[in-house]
């Protein structure tokens, strides 16, 4: 629930930049007139943006309050923190705080909120997913269960490299910029404007696409008992990955881009991350954590290091964000943030201490 309440403050307040103070309270939206511009599509959107809110707050909730109280509080919560996000809004210049927003995003987590508790008995009780959790994953992989379900959502955001998660240097540099004011491009700093050939690239998306594969991939198996129908759920994952990465490209570019992602170079990296998983797949857990952490490390130094494909650049040029500008700011966070999520995962003391391929306790 709180990973999804900070994708929902990046979305509403993003890009952060340029804030500004134009006279006017920030809740004066609340008794302005209904906006006369709309679409359909901007109110789906924030229908369905909150309606998870209101569902995840509800299994929050579970058991201390249930039913109809449950959904009650959900929803208060859900108001509140869509009256903030428009609130602060009133200080952007790249945004509208609207009362029609506050009313959509309301509706959306009341019914998120019904959701959840039509489906609590399903989720969070006796239940056949309940039983198939017991049984294929470790007592302790809820947190591990959170991060591995982001992985495919962080892929929906265009990257230099396919499952080249991590890319902080554009954020960075946009945040020094506004800071400083004045233009600051770290990317050229740090390759100090070097250009690669054709095949510097191939080989560096090779690298980058092979260790997030199985950086992602190993993570998961960590979970995992040894009871698991395992290469099921790795293709699973695998294929669920690749769907919502071409869904998104037909999304944010043109249906015939849908597989533009699917280069030399990443059809080499699927290649040599799929040996290198067939492999890892039979090792310990304990060094599949530690391969899984020095891939995602290697995978994110890489992203980094290696200059921008100027054939990425001209493809992004096309990418138009018009509907999608609260969404792009929560997919650019998550694709930011994930390899990082996976290494606190790895790494932390608790979760190392969870073989995660033990029986059934």
């Amino acid at each position: 629930m709180l990973i999804y309440t900070l994708l929902i403050v990046y979305a509403s307040w993003y890009p952060f930049s340029g804030w500004r103070d134009m006279g006017l309270l920030p809740f004066d939206y609340l008794w302005a007139r209904l906006p006369y511009y709309w679409t359909g599509f901007d109110l789906w959107t924030n229908v369905v943006g909150y309606a998870p809110f209101g569902a995840l707050v509800v299994y929050a909730l579970y058991p201390r309050v249930r039913s109809l109280w449950a959904a009650l509080l959900s929803t208060l919560a859900g108001v509140a923190l869509s009256a903030v996000m428009e609130a602060v809004q009133t200080y952007l210049p790249t945004r509208i705080p609207s009362n029609l927003d506050l009313i959509t995003n309301s509706c959306g987590t009341l019914l998120g909120a019904l959701i959840g508790v039509w489906t609590s008995r399903y989720f969070l009780r006796q239940s056949r997913l309940l039983e198939v959790r017991r049984s294929w994953f470790s007592r302790e992989a809820s947190r591990g269960l959170v991060v591995v379900g982001l992985w495919p959502l962080a892929l929906i955001y265009p990257q230099n490299h396919l499952f080249g998660l991590g890319h902080v240097v554009p954020p960075l540099s946009s945040l020094l910029s506004d800071l400083l004011d004045t233009p600051i491009d770290l990317a050229t700093w740090w390759t100090n404007s070097a250009q690669l050939s054709a095949e510097q690239y191939w080989l560096a998306e090779i690298i980058v696409t092979a260790c997030g594969l199985t950086g992602a991939v190993l993570t998961m198996l960590l979970l995992l008992r040894k009871q698991a129908p395992r290469n099921m759920l790795m293709a699973i994952y695998l294929l669920g990955a690749v769907f919502v990465k071409s869904l998104s490209c037909a999304l944010f570019f043109a249906p015939d881009n849908a597989f533009a992602w699917f280069t030399p170079g990443a059809a080499g990296g699927m290649i040599v991350g799929g040996l290198m998983l067939a492999g890892l797949s039979f090792a310990p857990p304990i060094a599949q954590r530690r391969i899984a952490g020095l891939a995602l490390i290697f995978s994110l130094l890489a992203t980094n290091a290696v200059p921008a494909n100027p054939y990425f650049v001209s493809t992004l040029q096309t990418w138009v964000q018009g509907k999608f500008l609260n969404f792009d700011g929560a997919a650019q966070f998550l694709s930011v943030l994930w390899p990082f999520l996976a290494l606190w995962f790895l790494y932390h003391p608790v979760h190392r201490k969870s073989g995660g391929q033990g029986a059934p306790k």
